[in-house]
Parts: structure tokens; sequence; C-alpha cells
């Protein structure tokens, strides 16, 4: 029996020595560390009844890959229309957080709030610039019930109002063209009702605006065809110029929705205007929709505009904070849409 004990621990010996030749060498065991799967509950915010139970998640988990996982549970709930939540009342968790990075212990509660459906950009843009499109037909053509019956099917006589409509016309399938085939969205997505809200602004503007430039009062700019052809080519030069930059943008490398490299000026002297601001593609869509106000001297045109100066304003604001932090060589000459102002 003892030789048996004997022969079983040379053996055991034996194993060790070939197997640590082999570069299977015993560690510190201060560096030794406990492989620790987290536990994730997934509650309802309102009833706090529990929807789903995680077991075994991996440490470094992101919250997207959660949501992967609750998708599958719940087929309905599609990562986009998920957010998730530490507190009922509080802020939505990023897809990119890590679960141990969060300040949770090994079993996480986390509440679902439903967003709803959800469309990707490409849609949101699509319903955005086909609204206006009909629209401006529809006021441009006098269609019955909107003005007088006197003037149904009949056009405005002024040469400005027809020039509104091509300039109208072409803004908005320049648009339709470049959600198709130029700009590059990320994965993001809208809530359908926020969606419809988007709609209901540029559907409603495009209304109003139709409205009065198209109005058998309505009257031509104070200073006639000066001020009209030369709003004209402001309009058509700067419309080139957002085009030409969305192509440039096409062509810089982006990692979703931030950008891996900065955007500079080509041979296209449209671009230049990368020297002197951020978003070039803002500073020209602000051009255009000026251009057009001082062209049909129309209050909704002018209402319409500032309030796009205001928003695109917020929009490259962010996005140059967002150069200005990915890139310590950013080009400190540059502003966000003004140049040398704003």
């Amino acid at each position: 029996m003892e030789c048996l004990e004997l022969r079983d621990l040379f053996t055991v010996a034996h194993f060790i020595k070939t197997r640590c030749s082999h570069g299977l060498i015993a560690g510190d065991p201060k560096n030794v560390k406990n492989y620790v799967f987290f536990e994730v509950e997934i509650l309802d915010p309102k009833s706090k009844t529990q929807l789903c139970y995680l077991d075994k998640v991996e440490p470094n988990a992101k919250i997207g890959e959660i949501k992967s996982l609750l998708h599958r549970l719940y087929p309905k709930w599609y990562p986009a229309r998920q957010a998730l939540k530490l507190h009922p009342e509080g802020k939505a968790l990023s897809d990119d957080d890590i679960l141990e990075e969060l300040p949770v212990g090994t079993t996480a509660t986390m509440f679902l709030q439903d967003l709803g459906p959800q469309l990707g950009w490409t849609m949101v843009f699509l319903a955005e610039s086909i609204g206006p499109l009909f629209i401006c037909l529809l006021f441009y053509y006098r269609l019955p019930y909107i003005y007088s019956h006197e003037f149904d099917y009949t056009r405005s006589p002024h040469v400005v109002v027809r020039l509104a409509c091509i300039c109208y016309m072409l803004h908005y399938i320049k648009r339709l063209m470049e959600t198709i085939f130029v700009h590059r969205f990320s994965h993001g997505t809208l809530p359908l009702q926020t969606i419809m809200l988007h709609c209901l602004y540029y559907w409603g503007f495009a209304a109003w605006q139709a409205y009065y430039i198209n109005h058998p009062l309505y009257t031509t700019p104070t200073y006639g065809n000066l001020q009209i052809y030369s709003a004209l080519a402001a309009f058509l030069i700067c419309e080139s110029g957002n085009f030409s930059i969305n192509l440039a943008l096409n062509r810089i490398s982006c990692n979703g929705s931030r950008p891996t490299e900065i955007p500079y000026p080509t041979k296209n002297p449209f671009t230049w205007l990368f020297f002197f601001v951020s978003c070039p593609n803002y500073t020209y869509e602000v051009g255009s929709w000026i251009s057009f106000t001082v062209m049909t001297q129309c209050t909704p045109v002018a209402v319409f505009t500032c309030i796009g100066f205001i928003q695109m304003t917020i929009w490259a604001r962010g996005k140059h904070k967002t150069y200005v932090k990915e890139f310590k060589d950013y080009p400190e000459l540059r502003s966000a849409i003004i140049p040398l102002f704003l």
C-alpha cells in the first residue's frame, strides 16, 4: 500500500515538473484575482415588478450588451427602444457604460423605460424633407380652399414667386439626395412621437411660408430685381457650399457619430471655410436661408431662419467642443459656426 502511495506521489511530482518546464510556472499569489460574475435585475419603473433576471453577467459587459440579452427575452423591446436607468427618475445609461464601472454591487438593479417605436435617422430626414416639397407645390398652384375661389388653380405673376418655388424645391431635393447617397448616420434612432414633432415643425413652417409667398396680395421685395437676383446668387453659392462640405465630411473616417480625424479643406474652394469654422455645413445652411429671406422679403421665412440659426449654433458648438476634446492639435483659429466670432 505504501509502495502504491509513493508511486502516486512520484507520478504527481513528475507531472508538475513537466508542466512547469513548458512555461506554466506558479505566479505570485498577490496577482491572482477572483473572477466575479454580476447579477442584473431589471425592474419596471412604475410597478417595481421584476421583468427579468440575468445571471452570470460578465463584469466588463456593456449596457448595450445587456440590452441585447433583454431583447432575446422580450423581442418587442429591441435595443434602440430600451432606456436602462439606475433610478426610475434618473438619467439613461449609455450603451458604452461598463457594468463593473457603475456605482452598483455585484447584484445590479436597473429600471427599464420603454421609449416606444423607433426609426433611424435616414427615415427621419426623408420624412422631414418630403413633406415641404408637396406642400410648396400645393400652394404654388393654389389648390382650392387655400385662397378665395377666384384664385383656384392660378399662379402668381411675380417672377420672385416662381424663383422662390424653384429654390425651395432645389433645397429639399438636394437634402433628399444627400440623405440617400451622401450622409452617413450613426445607428441612433428617434422615438416615433419625436419624429412626428420634427415633421410638424418642418411641414408647418413650409405651409406658413408658402401661404404668404404665394398669396394673391403678396408684394415683391423693396429693391426689386437687384435684391431678388443678388439674393438668388447668394442662395445658389451657399447651397453649392453646403453640398461640397457634406461631400468632404463623407470622406473622413468616423466611429459612429465621433470623428476619428480632423476635417480639412480640399482643393474645392467651397471647403476653404474649414480654415475658420468647425461646421461650415451649418454656416452655408444659415447663409442659404438668410438669402432666401432677403429674396422673398417674407416674415415667416425670417422666423424660420432665426429659429434654425439658434438650433444650428447649438449643434455647431457641441461638435466644436467634441473636436477640441478629441484632437489635441485641433486648429485654434476655428470657431464653431461664424468665422472668428461664434
